[in-house]
């Protein structure tokens, strides 16, 4: 009974962003989403998304990290409004030529697969912005993590914001109180900042984003002396001083490719691959007790980061008659 009170009131730690009504256990959507918003203009649509990730995952099970990644990247700039898949053109700057997204953000062509896919069956109805909350939610399933039911009915804008991607992504060597300010500003809180972090259970690192851990955390020439010393030396080996800026690392060290919650108990032995990760335990007693949770009890953490995702996915959305329905992802209907 203790156990299951505790989860309530840890899962009743929901965002702001959800309708205000919204209870323990039957959580809100805001900003007017549903999932059931296709089930009428598109009965197919989730099927449709889904296979096309189930055969993407299948051939590179690396993807399902990627397309949770796009999803992220996407809401925190400008909201969930896929301003992330627009390409460079006379009106738009592209977000993929920030520096969080630049060499690094992958899955477009997965995505191209799957609007094209549902322009064939409905033509104009299904937003690139839901493809991607969808994929997201598609890709976390396929490599054994939570299923969430995702609100539907966002809008695709009609503009990029690389000032926004360059700013407003938290970044793998942001200090803890500049990434939880980055949170809060878009309504979302800590408990999202360290459940959302354990996306990091799969996926790949390039060098680059953590080499001054190994080499110059404080600018004193130093490891940082929170990283377990032989996974320090085993990542030099792959991560020199420079050149190798690309060189690809998993995130999780232990099951890379399956979303658990290895990537917590890899934190508690200091082998977290990213500053940011291991700020979670180091530099706050709030979110190291959630990552201890987490690595104590894969179910909560199944449960926050399930509860997290719908959280991120209200961030913003354009709906009504805002923004459009675009075509094609990479490109807006007309020039406006």
């Amino acid at each position: 009974m203790a156990t299951s009170m505790v989860c309530l009131v840890a899962l009743c730690l929901v965002s702001p962003l959800l309708l205000a009504g919204a209870v323990c256990g039957n959580p809100g959507y805001g900003g007017g989403l549903f999932p059931q918003f296709y089930d009428h203009s598109c009965p197919q649509a989730k099927q449709i998304v889904h296979s096309i990730v189930a055969q993407a995952v299948a051939r590179e099970t690396r993807m399902a990290a990627s397309l949770v990644r796009l999803h992220f990247h996407d809401c925190f700039v400008k909201g969930c409004d896929a301003s992330v898949l627009l390409d460079n053109s006379t009106n738009i700057v592209s977000e993929k030529g920030s520096n969080p997204n630049k060499n690094s953000i992958r899955g477009f062509e997965v995505v191209d697969q799957i609007k094209a896919a549902l322009e064939a069956a409905c033509p104009g109805t299904v937003s690139c912005a839901d493809i991607l909350a969808l994929a997201a939610r598609d890709s976390t399933i396929l490599v054994g993590g939570p299923y969430w039911d995702v609100p539907l009915g966002r809008r695709d804008s009609l503009g990029a914001s690389i000032q926004g991607s360059n700013n407003d992504i938290p970044a793998p060597n942001n200090t803890l109180p500049t990434i939880i300010t980055k949170f809060k500003r878009l309504g979302l809180n800590i408990v999202d900042v360290v459940a959302l972090s354990g996306g990091h259970t799969i996926g790949l690192s390039r060098c680059t984003s953590f080499r001054q851990r190994l080499y110059n955390q404080s600018g004193n020439g130093l490891a940082d002396n929170t990283l377990d010393v032989s996974y320090a030396a085993q990542l030099r080996q792959g991560c020199p001083r420079s050149g190798g800026d690309n060189n690809l690392f998993p995130l999780d060290v232990v099951t890379s490719t399956k979303f658990d919650n290895f990537y917590f108990k890899n934190i508690l032995a200091g082998r977290g691959l990213l500053s940011s990760d291991e700020v979670l335990l180091t530099k706050s007693a709030e979110t190291a007790a959630l990552v201890k949770a987490y690595a104590n009890d894969v179910h909560l953490f199944f449960q926050h980061f399930a509860q997290s995702m719908v959280n991120m996915g209200n961030i913003m959305p354009l709906t009504g008659p805002h923004g459009e329905v675009r075509k094609n992802c990479r490109s807006l209907n007309n020039f406006h």
